[in-house]
């Protein structure tokens, strides 16, 4: 058969996502893939002046998704299906983009890990986060914050005379436009992906790309790369080199023989094919290969330990396979941003297939033997230079303007296309696509005045680029251009001066809340904890007697500043104010696993342990418990001397 390309409905058991949280995300970027300055002095210097690069401090102007639930109910998905007589890809575009399946129709086989269920969890920079299948991560150290997003889609033509999709967005944390196409020739067993990232500013832009492919995980499964050498990070936060397979004594190469989760970058040589592959006990399983500008490989496993089958639990469900993540990216590792100069690009072409190696060789005692047999595999299935050849193929296709739309992303790309008058052939931002949270920002654009609301309601996205920061400062001084302008400045280091736009905007702000939270999150910041407890408590006060209709907006902004006063409050030890806030929540947001959490937290600083006893007893799921994250065991230490009950147990590293 031709190739084909058409849309169709998957249907999984979801956990919702839930809204927006509302508050600006004022705070440092929470990510664990973190390395101490004074420990990159033994580094080599190209990599510790890429870790060094421009690292992200919050997640601004993009917003936290943290209201997503665990109750799964049937959820209808768009998707995207290309497919021809080899292979069959499917895409959903509403989601980031991630290709869920991979299915290799002669053998039958599945290449990818592919979730059964979609369930969030606080993976992503900005939150939620579902695992399984192919992931495109831009933006910054860690899962992309277009995890949980949708992207425009369209058919485009291939270099082969038949059709490919092109996805496309734009990427806020860092400005920049970026597509991604995926193109399955006919007749082959391997689907290309045709990547491309744009600076068209006239600064240098700090890059992050990282292809994150989970695949199935057995006892007899290995993951195979050119290198004899690799970085480790474990959660430790330390980045060493070690010796690859064998570290430790354990060879590292099958993910289920580490106890700890952890991640291996591989070094591989200049000169090097770059590839990654992961087979099973019969050398069955999934390759990726790529042009070289896509340098870097990694292997992250969640190892055989009692917190990364936890988490593995926790990411699906009960019973099911568990999974790896063979991933390829721009530098050696992910801690690393590249620069890309004014006016450039990058571009390359990733190649995804299936391969099958001689079993004996692959799970072999010899490293080399190993790694040769796969790599002698792969020439056979996909020449080197057929990889070559068909980037060469793709580039001039890369520009094509779009033809049928699949889907429909985001409009700040077509804010940001209308400002800055930008030329981007191939990857189109229409002006239908603006929307409600745009319309302000365009009003300021064309207008040179931010809009008051029209109705009480928690105040829409900010917006922290230079420009914008600009108008925001020569716009007449309301109250919310003051809060707006605010969240600019603290986002470019300007914290004295963002908290003097605060207090000017709050003297005549009808809404006082949204002023008084983002100045409680300057005190804390600034290690002030009576006065952040103060300004937290006076913010739920004022949420709380403003008169509004209730809808799921403002539940998002009383579930997220109410915890974050409890927060406040309990560091400040003031646990009669926290049990006011907690007593004014509605019953249905005390019922979530995080504010069960927080009840927990509340009763030990009343000193009651036994009642905060029942409820871990009792049993609650915090649905947004952060990646790394040690709160459960913390808490519980507070509570008791006796061990961390199983299904509390998410340690991602060794007892300290």
């Amino acid at each position: 058969m031709a190739t084909t390309v058409r849309r169709t409905v998957l249907t999984l058991p979801a956990g919702p996502l839930g809204p927006e949280n509302p508050l600006p995300a004022l705070r440092p970027l929470d990510e664990t893939h973190v390395v101490d300055e004074r420990d990159r002095a033994a580094l080599p210097r190209d990599m510790a002046r890429q870790i060094g690069f421009q690292p992200l401090s919050t997640v601004l102007p993009t917003r936290i998704l943290d209201g997503y639930g665990r109750e799964r109910t049937p959820t209808a998905l768009d998707a995207i299906v290309i497919e021809n007589d080899r292979l069959r890809a499917t895409v959903l575009p509403g989601l980031g983009g991630r290709v869920h399946s991979l299915h290799h129709k002669p053998t039958g086989r599945e290449l990818l890990y592919r979730n059964p269920v979609l369930q969030p969890a606080d993976f992503a920079l900005n939150g939620a986060w579902f695992s399984g299948g192919i992931e495109w991560n831009i933006g910054a150290t860690g899962h992309t914050a277009l995890s949980c997003a949708p992207l425009h889609a369209a058919r485009v033509p291939a270099p082969d005379g038949g059709e490919m999709v092109r996805l496309w967005e734009w990427e806020r944390l860092r400005d920049l436009p970026f597509q991604v196409d995926l193109w399955l020739p006919e007749d082959s067993d391997f689907l290309h992906v045709g990547v491309r990232i744009r600076n068209p500013h006239e600064h240098t832009a700090p890059v992050y790309w990282w292809s994150n492919i989970a695949v199935p995980e057995g006892e007899r499964t290995r993951v195979l790369a050119p290198a004899d050498e690799a970085w480790h990070f474990g959660y430790e936060r330390t980045l060493t080199r070690v010796p690859v397979p064998v570290s430790g004594s354990v060879d590292r190469t099958y993910p289920l023989r580490g106890e700890f989760p952890a991640d291996y970058f591989y070094e591989v040589p200049d000169g090097a094919r770059r590839w990654i592959a992961s087979l099973d006990e019969n050398g069955h399983g999934l390759v990726q290969t790529s042009t070289d500008l896509l340098r870097g490989r990694k292997l992250f496993l969640w190892g055989a330990g009692a917190g990364g089958r936890r988490w593995q639990e926790w990411l699906t469900e009960p019973g099911t396979v568990g999974y790896a993540e063979i991933q390829a990216g721009l530098a050696r590792t992910q801690l690393e941003h590249v620069p890309l100069e004014p006016g450039a690009e990058f571009s390359w072409l990733e190649s995804y297939g299936p391969l099958s190696a001689d079993p004996l060789a692959v799970h072999g005692e010899d490293w080399a033997a190993a790694r040769a047999e796969t790599e002698r595999r792969l020439a056979e299935a996909l020449p080197r230079a057929d990889v070559e050849a068909a980037h060469a193929a793709w580039r001039p296709f890369a520009d094509t303007e779009p033809g049928e739309s699949l889907a429909t992303g985001s409009g700040w790309g077509a804010l940001e296309v209308r400002r800055g008058k930008y030329e981007l052939p191939g990857t189109p931002f229409a002006e239908s696509t603006l929307g409600e949270q745009q319309r302000p920002w365009l009003e300021l654009l064309d207008q040179g005045t931010f809009p008051e609301p029209r109705r009480a309601a928690p105040p829409g996205p900010s917006m922290v680029s230079p420009h914008w920061r600009d108008m925001l400062e020569t716009a007449p001084a309301e109250p919310l251009t003051e809060y707006h302008l605010g969240i600019a400045q603290w986002h470019a280091g300007d914290r004295a001066q963002a908290v003097r736009s605060w207090e000017r905007g709050l003297a005549l702000a009808p809404s006082r809340w949204p002023l008084l939270r983002c100045l409680a999150v300057a005190a804390e910041e600034g290690r002030q904890r009576d006065r952040a407890a103060d300004l937290y408590g006076e913010a739920f006060d004022d949420l709380c007697a403003e008169p509004r209709d209730e809808d799921e907006g403002w539940t998002a902004a009383a579930a997220a500043l109410g915890r974050e006063a409890l927060e406040a409050l309990l560091t400040a030890g003031r646990p009669a104010a926290a049990r006011s806030v907690w007593a004014a929540l509605p019953p249905a947001i005390r019922q979530r696993g995080r504010f069960r959490l927080l009840e927990a937290q509340l009763l030990t600083a009343e000193d009651d342990p036994a009642a905060a006893r029942a409820v871990f007893d009792e049993g609650f799921e915090v649905e947004d418990l952060r990646e790394g994250a040690q709160i459960l065991d913390e808490v519980w230490a507070g509570i008791t001397d006796e061990p961390l009950p199983d299904r509390y147990n998410f340690r991602m590293r060794p007892e300290r």
